[in-house]
């Protein structure tokens, strides 16, 4: 008999401004309730060392796996009718 690792997919969506937080990423750690204050001090330096966004972008995509998030992103905006909420 075989043993399978099976990933688990949960599904959250959450609100988000950018008057509250930089980008999706801090506001999906809010929501979460974890503390990024380290994260950000790193991500700092990595800013100032690197010459291109891709080295800070890949640097936060590798930290939030490693905090078990999969694929974080926008949902399309829903058209609504005009008198519609």
């Amino acid at each position: 008999m075989l043993n399978k690792s099976i990933g688990i997919t949960t599904e959250k969506q959450i609100s988000f401004t950018y008057d509250q937080f930089r980008n999706i990423h801090e506001a999906v750690a809010a929501a979460e309730g974890i503390d990024l204050t380290s994260y950000l001090k790193m991500e700092l330096q990595v800013e100032m060392v690197s010459s291109s966004a891709k080295a800070v972008r890949d640097f936060r995509d590798s930290h939030f796996r490693k905090l078990g998030f999969g694929k974080i992103a926008f949902l399309p905006k829903e058209n609504r009718g005009v008198g519609h909420k």
